[in-house]
């Protein structure tokens, strides 16, 4: 029997975070070979970049597709700036619910630039943009209907307020701080795991938030319903109560690019969370998802139908999902 499919009449998961574009451009050379170490003080180079792509990315959308794949009902919170027809027409297409998504006058969408070489070193300039005023679109304004949540990498002060807020409606909700824990405080984090009913983070992510809190693993989790870790390739970790259950990852078919497998990770977990299913059971389903988007260039180009991942499902833990 199939899992059931959202409608609009469903609960809505929120899905707080930032959006952004990513271009991506490849210097079909080696960048030693143009860097004099010795003129370093006085740098001034040009690559030429014949291969170009550009990305939709950013936590809150990536999050949002999977959930979406997946046949949830994701809400997006996010603000984006004057340039932001082309993401729009795709949550269109896709049909993701942008009554979230604030557009801020004067600004640019986040957008981060790349540069690899032949050795795959890169160099990236980043933009926050509108991401750095996300405080300007609150979560109060668009509770209506939402029955779970998730705060991921936004600017500092937007973070902060969609957890206060998430809280203060008594929405439970998954606290992911990943690439904005250099902008977050100790304290910060403090007040997060406290009001969060969950958290994830990779593994190096966690002893980020240890070192920044001063508490150990057990004590984290112990502010929690639980705590996820994802490690990689060995799959991930759930610290409830005093148990830890290990998840297994699930088989990949290609190695090919790592950029948002966390978030498809998420989609999946936040999928199984509003489904009703247990811990275990929602990251299992993550682990098929970051398995299937890792063997796809770019954070929300793998399409999996539904068939497709209940096959995973099933090959991985001997059971299909729905």
């Amino acid at each position: 029997m199939s899992a059931p499919i959202a409608s609009a009449s469903s609960p809505s998961t929120l899905v707080c975070g930032s959006m952004a574009f990513d271009t991506i451009m490849v210097f079909q050379d080696q960048f030693k070979n143009h860097i004099l170490p010795d003129h370093i003080h006085i740098l001034n180079v040009s690559f030429l970049v014949p291969e170009m792509r550009r990305e939709f990315g950013g936590c809150a959308g990536n999050i949002a597709y999977g959930l979406k794949l997946l046949g949830g009902n994701p809400r997006i919170l996010a603000t984006v700036g004057e340039d932001d027809g082309p993401y729009r027409s795709r949550l269109d297409q896709y049909g993701l619910d942008q009554s979230g998504v604030k557009t801020l006058p004067g600004t640019y969408t986040a957008q981060c630039f790349i540069t690899t070489d032949h050795d795959d070193n890169q160099i990236t300039a980043f933009h926050p943009g509108a991401m750095g005023r996300s405080h300007e679109n609150h979560a109060r304004d668009v509770m209506a209907g939402v029955g779970l949540g998730i705060v991921g990498p936004d600017g500092r002060d937007g973070m902060m307020q969609n957890v206060q807020e998430l809280a203060d409606a008594k929405v439970p909700f998954i606290f992911d701080p990943g690439q904005a824990l250099p902008i977050l405080s100790g304290d910060d984090l403090l007040k997060s795991l406290e009001l969060a009913t969950w958290c994830t983070v990779n593994d190096y992510e966690l002893q980020l938030v240890c070192n920044k809190t001063g508490l150990s693993v057990e004590q984290i989790a112990g502010k929690l319903d639980a705590l996820i870790v994802t490690l990689g390739a060995q799959g991930s970790r759930i610290y409830a109560g005093n148990q830890v259950i290990e998840v297994a990852a699930a088989r990949v078919d290609a190695v090919v690019d790592p950029t948002g497998c966390g978030d498809a990770y998420r989609g999946g977990l936040l999928y199984g969370i509003a489904q009703g299913w247990s811990l275990e059971k929602s990251a299992r389903l993550a682990s098929v998802m970051g398995a299937l988007k890792i063997a796809q260039r770019g954070p929300q180009t793998y399409q999996p139908s539904r068939d497709e991942i209940a096959a995973r499902f099933a090959e991985t833990f001997g059971e299909r999902p729905w």
